[in-house]
């Protein structure tokens, strides 16, 4: 008697998210799904990102031990702030002294400043450690505060998707960035402008987490209200008038950032209230709780800003402090000062780029050149610190910021919802930009747009997302976008590598830096 064939196999059927899943997209969800892995990842991302960061901008900072670029201003201005509580006159043969730690001519006369004290006591914090010789001490705020930053970007991006891999994109893309690094490694005041309008973004972004709840309605049954409720107890936008406030005590371009995020809170409260069903919810916005946002925002900026004068109010020998009995009054005259000759400013200089280059490239800043390095195994050596961004991050973070913006003009034209996430990045970008579109005479620097890269980076990691493809999307579609996002990733720290030694003041050959002048402004 034979036993019967045994019953033929059924067909196994994988759950459809399952068949439409990546390898990446599995790896991803069981890291992230389970909660003892998804608590590491949380600690471990922003910890490697901040790390990595520290090692680019920390690692031989003191690097060159000279006074490069506006260090001539800022190191000897951040040292008399330290002895004088005020920016003195210097004497001839000043940097010389700094370097071979000699007398140095500093006398207690007033000299005429251009840019608020803050981001010269934070590089005197610095130097106080070593003296005013160490090159160490010169660069370890700014380093500090570059590193920071990084960690800043990673929290913002965090806030905004919720996502860790889009933060860790955005981190890693501004630790890698050469732009980023260098201002980092160079005590000039652009480095904690930068860290400072970010950390006044994350607290308007935590004011926002926490005021949104608060003008929704609660009852979806009851009458639609004519008015909401007037909101005085949000800790953190008043943290956010301290930050910008801080950011305008560093270089007066932080009012851009202050103005223009002060915005951003009045009109997202306004469609907080239009969600909420408030009937006159632009009115309620602006006259009801914009002039409370004011002072919430405004006046602990102001607050901020008058402290970083402190030395200079209760000394005596600062510049124009005799002007008038009533300290505020002198230096209300000292500030009329300083503007005229921002105003004015239009003398030539062979790095000035107008901000209609920016986008393009075309006009980076060479910080220090020595054509004498030492040895770098040929006879012809140089030794370069350019603010050369990586290109391929500027580029794509340009075209991706572009990108978003079509994606909010478009969904205004087509009343589509859009993502909430990308209206800081362009608010970012237009706070930080446009205003220098307004002064097309003015002496400018590419490196100004330290401070935008942050906001290109953010742009540029929600464009990646996008081209990663959705959970939904067919598995063909989500793998290939994948696969384009890792090689961007590969190339873009490739292309960093091969620009280090251009960010660090590296000795190479002659021809080896040549093949880095990409474009003929570059030299």
């Amino acid at each position: 008697m034979t036993s019967p064939d045994p019953a033929p196999a059924l067909p196994v059927h994988l759950p459809a998210h399952a068949e439409r899943t990546t390898w990446w997209g599995r790896t991803r969800d069981r890291l992230l799904l389970d909660p003892e892995w998804n608590s590491i990842l949380n600690w471990l991302a922003p910890f490697a990102v901040t790390l990595l960061a520290a090692f680019l901008r920390l690692v031989n900072v003191g690097h060159p031990h000279e006074l490069a670029f506006d260090e001539t201003y800022y190191v000897k201005d951040a040292w008399s702030l330290w002895t004088l509580g005020y920016e003195g006159t210097w004497g001839d043969g000043a940097n010389e002294a700094f370097v071979a730690n000699q007398d140095l001519p500093l006398s207690e006369k007033g000299s005429f400043i251009v840019h608020p004290p803050l981001g010269k006591w934070l590089i005197a914090l610095g130097m106080a450690a070593g003296g005013p010789a160490d090159s160490l001490g010169w660069r370890l705020a700014t380093g500090i505060l570059g590193t920071a930053s990084v960690l800043l970007v990673y929290l913002i991006a965090r806030v905004l998707t919720g996502s860790t891999v889009v933060a860790t994109v955005a981190g890693f893309l501004l630790a890698i960035d050469g732009l980023s690094i260098v201002l980092s490694r160079i005590a000039l005041l652009d480095g904690p402008l930068t860290f400072f309008v970010l950390l006044g973004v994350l607290f308007v972004l935590l004011d926002r987490r926490r005021t949104i709840p608060l003008l929704e309605r609660g009852d979806p049954d009851r009458p639609e209200p004519l008015w909401g409720p007037i909101l005085w107890r949000r800790p953190w936008l008043i943290a956010a008038g301290v930050a910008l406030g801080a950011a305008s005590a560093v270089k007066w371009s932080g009012l851009y950032a202050l103005a223009g995020f002060g915005l951003y809170v009045v009109v997202t409260d306004a469609l907080a209230r239009r969600r909420a069903g408030v009937v006159v919810w632009p009115s309620d916005a602006v006259f009801r709780q914009g002039p409370v946002s004011f002072v919430l925002l405004v006046f602990p900026a102001l607050a901020t800003y008058l402290v970083s004068w402190t030395g200079w109010l209760v000394t005596a020998g600062g510049y124009d402090r005799q002007s008038d009995p009533n300290p505020l009054i002198a230096l209300w005259n000292y500030h009329q000062s300083m503007l005229g000759f921002h105003v004015g400013l239009t003398r030539g200089h062979p790095y000035a780029s107008p901000a209609w280059e920016w986008p393009f490239l075309l006009r980076p800043t060479a910080v220090w050149v020595d054509s004498d390095p030492g040895p770098c195994g040929t006879d012809h050596c140089i030794a370069v610190i350019s603010s050369i961004p990586n290109p391929l991050i500027w580029y794509a973070g340009v075209a991706a910021s572009v990108y978003l913006l079509y994606r909010l003009v478009r969904g205004w034209v087509l009343r589509q919802s859009v993502g909430a996430e990308i209206g800081i990045p362009l608010v970012g970008l237009a706070v930080t930009y446009v205003p220098w579109l307004m002064f097309p005479e003015r002496t400018i620097f590419q490196f100004y747009t330290v401070v935008m890269m942050p906001f290109l980076v953010i742009a540029l990691a929600l464009t990646l997302r996008t081209i990663a493809g959705r959970r939904d999307d067919p598995l063909y579609r989500r793998q290939s976008g994948e696969r384009t996002v890792i090689v961007f990733l590969v190339v873009a720290v490739l292309v960093s590598i091969f620009f280090l030694p251009s960010w660090v003041g590296m000795s190479v050959p002659y021809p080896f830096w040549l093949v880095h002048n990409w474009l003929p402004g570059w030299v």
